[in-house]
């Protein structure tokens, strides 16, 4: 890279490449499978990023946001490759987030004076179109016994922060501004993420917005005069609702499910798993 910017990245990638044809595909040891396909990606997306570095650092928004989508394009072809290759189940969701990247980019080029306005909206719309593709994985393993089950957990991990940020963001919760009425709707935003996760058996949706459900509850309390002891309230009603959901998830997810219609039951991992041998 101090020779020529473009080759830190190339290089990077070329050596992850190399290290998970011994550590993914012969020895198949899941974190560095991990952390090389990150890097790979990373070192692919790296490099064409040290082409403007190198040759053009100052571009106009349009143009910075076409080089993004190309970048994040190039970013989703070599998650492919890698998929094809080595079917590392992360590699779905850092191909899938790669092609929101594209969307949002163009969308930034296209129309630069826009960007900060449709930030979260099409925040929420990646989210949303990475939750469809994690529950498409889900259908096709109900019973969660291969590789396709670990491809929808990562899906639903990179969906979850999309969506929940967007929503909670568009209530005003991380700038600290919210009432009442706003902290009441978070906590109903997050009963209904619990419902979700529950159907769907993925818990990425509670744990993406529990810090804002945190926040909204402590503002409850201290708006309602336990301010000293608004922390350690927030803290019990929390932890004892969090410990109900893991001694009795498996009970309360059948009540919910039970409750659902058949088609959309029809959608969802089973309630009663085989057992592994």
């Amino acid at each position: 890279g101090a020779l020529f910017v473009p080759l830190g990245g190339a290089a990077v990638a070329v050596a992850a490449w190399g290290l998970a044809e011994f550590f993914t595909r012969r020895r198949r040891m899941a974190l560095p499978s991990i952390l090389l396909l990150l890097a790979f990606v990373g070192g692919v997306a790296g490099s064409m990023v040290g082409f403007a570095v190198e040759f053009e650092p100052d571009l106009s928004e349009s143009a910075a946001g076409l080089f993004g989508a190309g970048v994040a394009a190039l970013a989703a072809a070599a998650a492919w490759a890698h998929w094809r290759r080595f079917r590392v189940p992360i590699t779905v969701a850092a191909g899938a987030a790669a092609l929101v990247a594209v969307a949002v980019a163009l969308v930034v080029a296209a129309a630069p004076d826009a960007g900060e306005r449709l930030a979260l909206p099409m925040m929420l719309a990646g989210g949303l179109f990475l939750f469809a593709l994690a529950m498409r994985w889900d259908r096709s393993d109900r019973e969660r016994l291969t590789r396709r089950s670990d491809v929808a957990f990562w899906l639903h991990l990179a969906a979850a922060p999309l969506i929940a940020h967007a929503l909670f963001q568009s209530l005003g919760v991380p700038d600290g501004r919210i009432g009442s009425g706003a902290a009441l709707l978070v906590i109903g935003l997050y009963a209904l993420f619990a419902l979700v996760a529950l159907a769907i058996d993925r818990r990425a949706l509670l744990v993406s917005s529990l810090a804002y459900v945190l926040y909204a509850l402590q503002r409850l309390f201290a708006d309602s005069g336990s301010v000293e002891a608004s922390v350690a309230l927030t803290a019990l009603v929390i932890g004892s609702a969090l410990l109900t959901l893991s001694a009795f998830w498996h009970p309360i997810r059948r009540t919910v499910v039970a409750r659902l219609p058949r088609e959309t039951q029809g959608w969802l991992p089973v309630l009663e798993r085989p057992a592994m041998a």
